[in-house]
């Protein structure tokens, strides 16, 4: 009896050691698990002032702790985290634009007076493989802007990444809308290069890209951008290495377009033929409630010529039919003098 007694203790002892082994690894394994993700906001911590809409049409306010696969996720190169922006050429849309995103929008808004300050470096892995050349837009992903939020809610400024097929080197480019007086059917972009070509240089047709840029930034490149406005003038700043740094000025309080004779050239000759060409307030931007968005706005849809595979984001991924930008340091906050 008592043998028998001893053999029961010595097989429940082994039992319990035994479940409390597997209840130690699964819990050892789970904190590993565990502390090997890392979201966007573990790579730029200023997360808590945005919010976000991805190419699929998911929404979230809360971007603490916030990733979703194929959208809006951490990679890292060998060396760095990079918090990746993907968007297909088709998927749910904003009201205010037919063009799919996976960005950013600042939760806190501001007039050109008060004004604000956005930073990024980043890098362009992928833009559209597919597109009309002679289309400005395609091949193309907005990776910084400032957007209206009044009125007819347009542009102050998109910072483009542009690429051709067949190119090594893509452009950098911004483009200024103007807040159109009256009704907005004679608004349009000006565009300024930064390196490579404006938004005006396209192909000679469809299928004809034009020569390559000799001082591009090619995909995977990184470079920086400042966008600082203070008291109502907007400062710009774009640095890579290997490449000159290249600073603009733009008042936004005050009309460079407000008459038919100040109209560019470069305008009259991309959009008289298609559309009306108004022209801006004579205070522009001055009053008007702004924001900051920064992600990857990918500029290639079905109107540009390119694939969209029926919206099929699987099939569209597959085939080069999206754009995807990685961002490693980004920041936004109030304005600074740009005298100091």
């Amino acid at each position: 009896m008592k043998k028998s007694l001893f053999t029961v203790f010595i097989l429940l002892l082994i039992f319990g050691c035994k479940n409390n082994t597997e209840t130690n690894s699964e819990v050892t394994v789970q904190t590993e698990t565990e502390t090997e993700i890392k979201y966007p906001s573990d790579v730029i911590p200023f997360m808590d002032k945005w919010k976000i809409l991805l190419g699929d049409g998911t929404r979230s306010e809360d971007l603490v702790g916030f990733q979703k696969e194929d959208f809006f996720y951490v990679e890292n190169d060998g060396k760095t985290d990079w918090v990746v922006y993907k968007t297909p050429n088709s998927g749910i849309t904003s009201r205010t634009s037919s063009n799919t995103r996976t960005e950013l929008g600042e939760k806190a808004h501001w007039i050109p007076e008060t004004g604000g300050k956005l930073t990024g470096t980043l890098k362009v892995q992928h833009v559209s493989t597919t597109g009309d050349a002679n289309i400005s837009s395609s091949y193309s992903v907005v990776v910084g802007q400032i957007h209206s939020h009044e009125g007819h809610e347009n542009e102050p400024l998109k910072i483009f990444y542009k690429k051709f097929p067949g190119h090594t080197k893509g452009s950098v480019f911004w483009n200024y809308e103007i807040n159109t007086e009256g009704d907005n059917s004679g608004r349009w972009d000006y565009s300024t290069a930064v390196w490579g070509y404006d938004f005006s240089v396209v192909g000679e047709n469809a299928t004809t890209s034009p020569a390559e840029p000799e001082d591009g930034i090619a995909l995977g490149e990184e470079f920086s951008y400042e966008v600082n406005v203070y008291k109502g003038i907007m400062y710009l700043t774009f640095t890579s290495e290997g490449h000159e740094t290249i600073k603009f000025t733009k008042n936004l309080l005050k009309s460079d377009f407000s008459t038919k004779k100040a109209i560019p050239q470069q305008i009259i000759d991309g959009y008289s033929s298609r559309r009306t060409v108004g022209v801006e307030r004579e205070i522009a931007y001055a009053g008007e409630i702004n924001y900051f968005k920064q992600g990857a706005y990918n500029q290639a849809n079905i109107k540009t010529g390119s694939k969209t595979y029926d919206g099929d984001i699987v099939k569209q991924y597959a085939n080069g039919s999206y754009a995807e930008v990685w961002f490693k340091e980004a920041t936004v906050g109030a304005s600074t003098d740009p005298n100091k």
